[in-house]
This record gives structure tokens, sequence and C-alpha cells, in this order.
């Protein structure tokens, strides 16, 4: 039976088909391999940002951490001189004895007090709470300050033979006020650190979720472009068996025919075959001869 082109038609337009679906799956396979290392890249590049903000937040932090280092050096000394202007004071309260006579003595350890609440409100992180406490008490110690600034001013000051510890006293006061500012510097200056040193853990932190979204797309890519590259290796090997049947179809009918051909020559042979031996039986007829039919 010869192959009916009707059809072969409509196996030639179905290969076609599956022809276009395969080319189609290996373009989108290929793009989306593309997008999947662009992601890849992406994802790579936000890591290097990160590992390098890494060291730069490394670096911040010690030097954040020699501030601070500092600044407790300086406040241990400023804690140091202040406890020795007011050792210096009880000792000459104990030498002059007289409460009204030691009125200077009283304002100076109350001048003490002060500053070093005044030190510890300025440097010393605390919450409102204990902020506002504080402060309150250094305006008692205030008013009590004045009080006795009103009461010296009332009364004439007797002179000692102190002088020395006096001025000893306000040096003391003074380098104590000297390593205060010290204080304050580095402090200030630990806290500009630190506020760098979170924003680049802020920064950090944004690119380990920006790092981890291009991770995922770069995976959701990949698995997607391995679905296509399948369904495209299935559409091949589909295309593949039709082409291979269709083949082997139009070999059978190519055989077919070639065996018809075979046969109708040798029909025609068989039939020439007869005819002569019809002739030949007539002409031996005419010469009396004796008629073989094998």
């Amino acid at each position: 039976m010869l192959e009916n082109p009707a059809k072969n038609k409509e196996d030639q337009e179905q290969i076609k088909n599956a022809e276009k679906k395969y080319q189609a799956l290996i373009d989108r396979r290929n793009e989306l391999n593309t997008l999947a290392k662009l992601s890849r890249d992406e994802r790579d590049m936000l890591n290097q940002k990160r590992n390098e903000l890494r060291d730069s937040m490394d670096v911040i932090k010690t030097e954040r951490d020699a501030l601070v280092k500092q600044m407790k050096e300086h406040k241990e000394k400023r804690t140091r001189y202040q406890q020795q202007a007011k050792d210096l004071i009880a000792a000459k309260r104990k030498k002059k004895g007289d409460v009204i006579k030691n009125l200077p003595l009283q304002a100076e350890e109350l001048k003490a007090d002060i500053q070093l609440m005044e030190y510890e409100q300025e440097t010393t992180p605390m919450n409102t709470r204990a902020e506002n406490k504080l402060i309150e008490k250094i305006k008692l110690k205030r008013r009590e300050y004045e009080a006795l600034k009103v009461q010296l001013v009332k009364q004439h000051l007797i002179e000692t033979d102190l002088t020395d510890v006096d001025k000893s006293i306000t040096g003391l006061f003074k380098k104590a006020d000297e390593e205060h500012q010290q204080v304050v510097h580095f402090y200030e200056e630990s806290q500009k650190k630190h506020e760098e040193f979170l924003k680049v853990v802020k920064e950090i932190a944004s690119l380990i979720t920006e790092s981890n979204k291009k991770h995922k797309k770069y995976l959701e890519f990949r698995e997607e472009a391995q679905s296509n590259h399948d369904k495209a290796v299935e559409m091949r090997s589909k295309i593949m068996g039709a082409k291979k049947e269709r083949m082997q179809r139009f070999q059978e009918a190519k055989e077919i025919l070639r065996t018809q051909n075979i046969l109708a020559k040798k029909a025609l042979t068989d039939k020439d075959k007869l005819d002569k031996a019809a002739e030949d039986s007539v002409t031996a007829l005419k010469g009396g001869k004796k008629i073989s039919l094998t």
C-alpha cells in the first residue's frame, strides 16, 4: 500500500510544530540560564561588598575601642585628682576644727560633689528616670552651695596657714577639670565611631538580605531552566521517533512499490512467453508436429 499523501502532510505539519516547540524550549532555557548567571553574579558582587564592609567594620570597631580605652584612662586620672583634692579638704577641715571657719572647705567639697555629678551626667549613659534623679540632686547641691556662698559673704573668712593646701586643692581641681575635658572629647569621638559602626552593621544586614534574594532568584531560574531543558530533551526524542517512524513508513512504501514493479514486469514477461508458445503451437500444427504443453 502506498503512503497516504494526506497522512504524510499531517505528519510533516506535526513534526514542524514539534520542532518549533523544541526550539522555543531551547531559547527559553538559554534565556533562563542567562538570567540565573546574572543573579549569581549580582549575588557574588553583594557578598564581596559585604566582606569588604566587614573588614571596614573591624577597623572602625578597633578605632572605637581605642578611643573608649583612652576615655577610661582620663576618667581614672580625673577621679584620682578629685579624690586627692577631697582628701586635702578633709585634712584641712580637721585642722581648722571650727565649723564656721571651715565653711570655705565645705563649699569646695560641695563644688567637688557637684562637679562629680555633672561629670557623671555628661559621660555616663543612663535612662531618663535616672538622669532626672541625678539632675535633682545636682540642683539641691547647688542650692546648698549657693547658700554657703551667701553665708561666706556675710562672714569674714579667717585666714589660715593652709594657703599651700588651698593652692594644691585648686591645682588638683584644675587637673581634674582638664582630664574631664579629655574624657568628654574621647567620649564624643568614640560615640561618632560607634554610630559609624552601627551604620556599617546596618549596611551589611541590608546586603545579606539582598544577597539572599538574589540567591533565591538564581535557584528559581536554574530550576526553571532545567525543567525547560528536560522538556526539550523529551520533545527532541519525540521528534526523532516521529521522523524515524515516518522514514520507516516511507521505506516500507518504497519497498512495496518496488515489489509491485517487479511483479508487474514479471507478469508482462510471462505474457510474452505465452504468446510465443501459442504462435509456436500454431506453426507446429501447420507442420503436422506434436504439440507439447510443458
